[in-house]
């Protein structure tokens, strides 16, 4: 079967943290694809700020151009909203029968978990990869089965920072794949 690490989120703006993560997933973990899934409605964020899943998709899809292990998902556009992860799951299973799917989370997500819709089902049947984030203790609770803890490099930059900055006139590039960089430019996005 092929192993397809999951690395879903909303990608508002994709950037340098997200693409190194995977990238040490894609070369250093066994897996043969690593998949971005643009999210288009997280049940736990508020989407105030959330720019266009089209958008948003394009930028992901610019990002990973060019490195064969990554791939680029709308699927959750087309499912229910808000995207609850094991619809997600269940969806790519039936579709996608000749793979396992591997599901990648922060560490931050450690103690949310169990309020996240059907967990339970998630942890049964797909292997969980965490990479740890800062501020978070990184400790995956003894009753959770199937986790795996990965020694990821830790880059902390976030999406909202990346968007603060642009509104602020801050130059970001070297905190953005140039081709995103560039296509946030042009269509004067966080503006």
């Amino acid at each position: 079967m092929r192993k397809v690490a999951l690395f879903c989120g909303s990608f508002n703006p994709i950037h340098i943290g997200h693409l190194a993560l995977c990238s040490y997933v894609a070369e250093f973990c066994d897996v043969d694809e690593v998949r971005f899934v643009v999210s288009p409605q997280n049940p736990f964020k508020v989407n105030v700020d959330l720019l266009d899943d089209d958008l948003r998709l394009e930028m992901v899809k610019r990002a990973v151009q060019g490195f064969p292990k990554f791939t680029v998902s709308d699927v959750e556009f087309s499912l229910p909203k808000p995207s609850y992860t094991y619809v997600t799951l269940q969806h790519l299973s039936e579709s996608e029968p000749d793979a396992q799917f591997i599901l990648m989370m922060g560490g931050d997500n450690l103690d949310a978990f169990r309020k996240w819709k059907n967990y339970e089902w998630i942890m049964k049947n797909y292997p969980i990869w965490v990479y740890s984030r800062l501020g978070s203790s990184n400790q995956i609770p003894s009753d959770f089965v199937n986790f795996t803890l990965l020694k990821t490099p830790i880059i902390e930059i976030s999406s909202t920072f990346i968007r603060n900055s642009i509104a602020d006139n801050k130059n970001v590039d070297y905190f953005l794949h140039p081709a995103v960089s560039a296509y946030i430019k042009v269509n004067g996005l966080y503006k």
